[in-house]
């Protein structure tokens, strides 16, 4: 029962963070932030945010590899793995929106029909998330159904739907969703490019991981659908 409690704490954990985001990027984040007195503003920020984001991403790329989900295992039970690493990623997320410093300027704002494809390339990222999410199961990736079902058996590998257009249309949607947006802030602009350099970086470890959980499955899928995140791009 109290496994089951937490896998459902760290789902909720999951989602918050997720909405939080939103909350963050689509409205905090839109805000105008000024220069410093002296023209300055854009150095600490920046610095400041990279190194926020830093953290993150260590954790969400070092811990999801297979050496340290076996020391979480040590002290932990193995079906609370995927729940434990979900409510820590979730958590240092949710810090990152609520501590990322606001940076000067305006990169774009987009007005009549360009304002509206940029909200349509937004929509579509959400949409692309979604179905992306749905087909792997929301409840595994937050860590629910492992204690379901008692085990860590890994889920199915997906290859159709959108997984036949890109390897990780996860990734795919999140950038459509930082970068369609209208009104481009420099606090906005920061965060999705430091967020999209850092799933440029991590694809390739990601991949060295589901190769050693798929094994010549997951070769031929990549060799199948050539694309990473972009399709024709990357």
């Amino acid at each position: 029962m109290l496994p089951l409690l937490f896998a459902w704490l760290a789902a909720a954990a999951f989602a918050g963070s997720l909405g939080f985001f939103l909350y963050a990027y689509l409205i905090l984040f839109g805000w105008p932030a000024l220069p410093g007195p002296d023209g300055s503003g854009l150095a600490v920020p920046i610095v400041t945010n990279v190194l926020l984001f830093t953290v993150f991403a260590l954790h969400h790329s070092v811990f999801a590899r297979t050496g340290c989900k076996q020391l979480v295992t040590n002290w932990a039970p193995p079906a609370l793995e995927r729940a434990i690493y979900s409510l820590v990623a979730s958590a240092l997320f949710a810090a990152v929106c609520w501590w990322w410093r606001p940076v000067p300027g305006m990169a774009w704002q987009l007005d009549g029909p360009w304002r509206l494809l940029g909200y349509a390339v937004q929509a579509a990222g959400v949409i692309v998330t979604f179905v992306g999410a749905r087909a792997l199961d929301v409840l595994d990736l937050a860590g629910v159904r492992q204690v379901l079902r008692s085990s860590t058996r890994h889920a199915v590998l997906k290859t159709d739907g959108v997984y036949g257009l890109v390897r990780h249309p996860l990734y795919f949607g999140w950038i459509l969703l930082v970068f369609g947006e209208p009104d481009m802030t420099g606090t906005r602009l920061v965060f999705a490019v430091i967020s999209t350099l850092y799933l440029v970086v991590a694809i390739p470890f990601e991949e060295r991981s589901l190769i050693e959980t798929f094994g010549p499955d997951y070769a031929s899928y990549q060799r199948k659908v050539r694309w990473r995140i972009i399709p024709g791009l990357h």
